[in-house]
């Protein structure tokens, strides 16, 4: 991928947002979601909220496998925004597993009063996870405009 110079980091006349400079904000957002995802996750659940982000009866295993996929992918989206073009399928897989993940848990919150702190918790913190990613991962006609690295054959 050709390098980003600053020049070309800006809006279009038109106030329009550039590929380059949308690629700079998904940067950002892929390093602040890994390291929420890393090390707010745990504090959220345990500490901070836990009626937003722990569900009952508490499930101290259930509680681990949580923390270890969100940690794993945590590390995985900060590897991912050092080139987030060679990482647009875990890009995507975060997106739509996050709308999932936050799908369910508001069934699950509205069906169960007791878990209605949710509704204003960890479900919508995973849908703005994925609007951000979504709204700055650049879309196919803007990857034709940007060089892309051809993807090693395995």
């Amino acid at each position: 991928m050709r390098s980003i110079s600053a020049p070309e980091i800006t809006t279009t006349k038109g106030g329009n947002v550039t590929p380059a400079t949308r690629l700079r904000y998904l940067r950002i957002v892929l390093i602040a979601v890994g390291l929420i995802f890393i090390f707010a996750v745990y504090p959220l659940m345990s500490v901070v909220w836990p009626s937003g982000w722990r569900w009952q009866p508490n499930q101290p295993e259930y509680e681990q496998m949580i923390l270890g996929i969100y940690a794993t992918l945590g590390v995985f989206l900060l590897i991912a925004s050092r080139n987030p073009l060679q990482h647009l399928s875990l890009i995507w897989f975060t997106v739509w597993s996050s709308l999932v993940h936050a799908g369910i848990m508001a069934m699950q919150a509205m069906m169960a009063p007791a878990e209605h702190g949710h509704l204003l918790g960890d479900v919508p913190a995973l849908v703005i996870v994925a609007v951000l990613l979504a709204i700055f991962t650049p879309r196919a006609a803007a990857l034709q405009n940007m060089r892309v690295p051809a993807a090693h054959p395995a």
